[in-house]
């Protein structure tokens, strides 16, 4: 299933703002619509129904096994630390930041706090980190291993994908495969701690119509 992020924002602000129509004076309500008609509230809506899907288990109950392809990582992890906020600077202060939207933090805190402890539950999950045999790809997935681990999420896995093994009679071919094997030793440390696995590159396409044989 794909999350539609402006169906998620729109049930995130009728959550939100709903209570107060009525209960408050309309200029106050279209304040707080306002404050949250932007891409942020869009991301934390969905990120809500992501966390939704992870932290409550009657969301997943009629299926044995739930995969998630999520956002760039680097994103995914500074959503997940938002619950965190909620704590560190206390309602008063966010109350002026992001007007109406500390309810919903607070009604989604439980959620959060269950969906981390889902991720950090090596019985229930696996998150599977995916890198090239290239050094900014390594750094990337080192530096998140690193932060997933301090949320509490250590059953980690790494795919290499696209591993490219050369022929002896490909001088182009094998100057790749020694700079992905050069790339691969100096991140020794990073992969004794995790189960590796390689995928090699293909000579094909994996999707698509298959070529005419002609």
């Amino acid at each position: 299933m794909n999350i539609d992020p402006d169906a998620a924002a729109q049930a995130y602000r009728d959550r939100i703002v709903g209570p107060y129509r009525g209960r408050l004076p309309p200029a106050i309500v279209r304040n707080m619509e306002e404050q949250l008609s932007g891409a942020c509230t869009m991301e934390i809506a969905a990120f809500d129904e992501f966390a939704r899907l992870l932290g409550e288990p009657a969301a997943t109950a009629d299926f044995d096994h739930v995969i998630f392809d999520t956002a760039p990582t680097g994103h995914t992890l500074r959503l997940m630390t938002l619950r965190r906020l909620v704590r560190v600077s206390g309602e008063q202060h966010l109350w002026h930041i992001l007007p109406g939207s500390v309810g919903g933090f607070a009604e989604a805190a439980s959620v959060y706090e269950r969906s981390v402890a889902a991720l950090a539950d090596g019985a229930r999950t696996t998150l599977v980190l995916v890198s090239r045999r290239k050094r900014p790809p390594w750094t990337e997935a080192e530096r998140t291993s690193g932060e997933l681990a301090v949320l509490g999420a250590r059953n980690q896995r790494l795919i290499l994908n696209g591993v490219y093994r050369a022929s002896d009679s490909d001088p182009l071919g094998l100057a790749l495969e020694r700079r992905g094997t050069s790339a691969l030793t100096a991140k020794q440390d990073f992969l004794k701690r995790l189960s590796v696995l390689e995928v090699p590159l293909r000579a094909h396409n994996l999707v698509g119509i298959p070529p005419c044989e002609n």
